[in-house]
């Protein structure tokens, strides 16, 4: 064979492994609303910047009439490129061929781009279409889902993990984006379940639909395994873009300053006016970070789950930031199970990666109820104490209006190692509400219970509390506040904070792991 022939034989392999499993399934696969495996690794990466791997790789199976069987790229598509100019790893399933099912070598090529973006110290992302094991290579796939979790363990908190689920993931396979960082899913077309609606079905007797059970709304609002539902597959790509700019390549690194040409100096005289006279009145947390944060671009994570508090990266003076907030538009912005679970989870991801912390405080409290308790707010409340007193990155809190009891300790207080607290005039720092405190404490019991017009004088202890108690100068005189401010100025005070603790560094105890309550 000549050089020329030769040269003509790798470009002929490379037009048919290109075509996938053929054009008629790439067809079936656009009528479905999708995009091919090789059109999403395209939309991904920067153009002309994508290479691939492995993409000669095939699958060494006899069982079952598998010798005859050919597989491109064995169902996976695997490489590196840039991502806004900066490196990624990724993979692609390709359901056109075999519908994507992981067996050993599909499996090995993962692993083996996990393993490069771990040494190099780069982000991996993970496009997920797949009918789950090849049945027909037995527990050599099952090896492979194990040798991928493991190595989904091994790059925690070191490189950015980031899942799309972009068509089924089921049974075990759904375990390895339970173990990243972000699980991104498309609305209609996407599902993920540990047991199909067949199974539940003949188990239980339970009927349900691939959508009820495991479709991306289910999973951004009620189980919380997913923290972004996109509208079809080029929305979730460009969002997986716009995230990875929020994101360092590693925990080593700070994720890059970007210009966003915002004033640093910027006053907002706008949240001068924002908090309600009502105490009890709803105001949107989301419009005081929007008015805080560079240029108002706040990205928003878990936006349907929890919605009684926020979550979501920004940038403040050009540095990348944790945004968390309590909603008062949701439950009063009370704490409970899924927003304790919530918080915590991104205050680790914020750590981890080197990102600094913003909170915005209005909490009335923990959210009442027996269903709460038996379900373990306790253990869960834990986990939000547990990730603040945890984190090492910059922290820095601003208390907008109510900051009561347990939860005022348990949202960046002082108290759990924040750098700087800062408290608006409409703060009300104290152990309970008014109602409560006056109805608990026993003078002002007994002044109620002697008066004639009961009410009234229920009314006027109410009162009294609240100017002697529920205000942030107690708190401000004991140094638990470091300094009270106009809402104005809170951009300015923020930035200033965060400029100054940049090179923030702790020591800590020697300890292979802490045991984070479960």
């Amino acid at each position: 064979m000549t050089v020329a022939e030769k040269l003509a034989l790798l470009k002929a392999k490379r037009l048919k492994v290109a075509e996938m499993g053929g054009k008629d399934r790439v067809q079936k696969q656009h009528e479905k609303g999708k995009l091919s495996a090789r059109e999403r690794i395209e939309l991904l990466f920067d153009e002309n910047s994508f290479r691939e791997l492995d993409t000669f790789v095939s699958h060494r199976s006899t069982n079952f009439g598998m010798g005859q069987v050919e597989i491109e790229s064995d169902g996976v598509i695997t490489g590196h490129g840039l991502v806004n100019g900066r490196p990624v790893f990724a993979f692609s399933q390709d359901f056109t061929s075999m519908g994507g099912s992981l067996g050993e070598m599909h499996a090995a090529k993962i692993c083996k781009v996990m393993d490069l973006a771990l040494k190099s110290g780069t982000p991996v992302v993970g496009l997920n279409d797949s009918g789950g094991a090849r049945v027909e290579e037995g527990v050599d796939a099952l090896k492979g889902y194990g040798d991928i979790f493991f190595r989904n363990s091994r790059a925690s908190g070191v490189i950015p993990q980031i899942s799309a689920i972009m068509g089924p993931c089921a049974g075990g396979a759904v375990y390895s984006p339970a173990m990243t960082d972000f699980i991104f899913m498309v609305k209609k077309t996407s599902h993920m379940f540990i047991t199909s609606p067949y199974v539940i079905k003949t188990v239980t007797g339970e009927e349900t639909s691939f959508e009820e059970l495991g479709g991306a709304m289910v999973h951004n609002t009620k189980s919380g395994n997913a923290h972004f539902a996109c509208e079809n597959d080029e929305d979730t790509i460009e969002q997986i873009r716009f995230l990875l700019e929020y994101l360092p390549d590693n925990n080593m690194e700070r994720t890059p300053r970007v210009d966003m040409g915002d004033d640093a100096a910027r006053l907002c005289p706008a949240l001068d006016t924002i908090i309600p006279d009502d105490p009890r009145t709803p105001y949107d947390m989301k419009t005081i970070i929007r008015e805080v944060v560079d240029n108002g671009e706040f990205f928003e994570v878990h936006e349907h789950f929890a919605e009684n508090c926020i979550v979501g990266f920004s940038r403040l003076n050009n540095r990348a930031v944790g945004i968390i907030g309590n909603q008062p538009m949701v439950s009063a912005g009370c704490l409970d199970i899924d927003a304790s679970d919530k918080i915590s989870r991104f205050i680790r991801t914020c750590d981890a990666f080197n990102i600094p912390i913003i909170t915005f405080v209005d909490v009335p409290g923990y959210l009442p109820g027996v269903h709460q308790e038996w379900a373990g707010i306790i253990r869960h409340g834990a986990k939000l104490l547990w990730s603040y007193s945890e984190a090492t990155v910059p922290k820095f809190t601003v208390v907008i209006r109510k900051d009561y009891g347990g939860s005022y300790v348990a949202m960046s207080s002082k108290h759990l190692g924040a750098d700087m607290v800062f408290a608006w005039p409409t703060a009300e720092i104290a152990v309970m509400g008014a109602k409560g405190a006056v109805e608990v404490l026993s003078g002002y019991r007994k002044e109620i219970r002697e008066a004639d017009d009961k009410a009234a004088k229920t009314q006027e202890k109410i009162n009294e509390y609240e100017e002697a108690f529920n205000v942030p100068y107690i708190a401000a005189q004991r140094g638990y506040i470091d300094e009270v401010i106009l809402p104005s100025e809170t951009r300015q005070r923020l930035i200033d904070a965060m400029e100054v603790m940049a090179s923030k560094s702790e020591i800590l105890p020697a300890k292979k792991h802490g045991n984070i309550p479960q």
